[in-house]
């Protein structure tokens, strides 16, 4: 069993080309799923805003990126990162989700997600944003 955690930066509509510009700097991979892609549109000027993304290079960097969407609210700066802490059990990643919720505020429950086999947001008691979630396994 093993869990990694990732700097997860926020940001407002501007994610995609933060992913772009880390990608060109530190090389390897970029993905990004858009409100659209996953069927989780609000405002129709946001449907191609960053709902998931990340780059990961060779090297072992990994940053991950989304847009708040309009309907939060986003001070650049006042809330730029979340600490995202994944892992392919689902056991311990519920039994870390338990411990760190005890005191916190839970923005979204730890439960299974469209994009995610487990997914759950908190602020602990610190003012520190936690997302965890269990990967998906992949295929091929």
């Amino acid at each position: 069993m093993s869990v990694t955690t990732t700097t997860h930066l926020n940001f407002r509509g501007s994610a995609r080309e933060a992913l772009d510009f880390y990608l060109s700097v530190f090389g390897g991979r970029a993905v990004a799923v858009t409100y659209g892609d996953a069927g989780n549109v609000r405002d129709e000027s946001e449907a191609d805003w960053v709902m998931w993304g990340e780059v990961v290079a060779g090297n072992g960097f990994r940053v991950m990126a989304y847009d708040v969407p309009s309907a939060m609210p986003y001070e650049q700066g006042a809330n730029p990162f979340f600490v995202s802490v994944r892992g392919e059990d689902a056991d311990e990643i519920s039994a870390l989700w338990r411990r760190l919720a005890d005191g916190s505020n839970v923005l979204r429950p730890l439960e299974p997600a469209a994009w995610a086999p487990l997914y759950g947001m908190l602020t602990d008691r610190f003012g520190v944003t936690w997302v965890l979630d269990v990967t998906a396994p992949h295929n091929g």
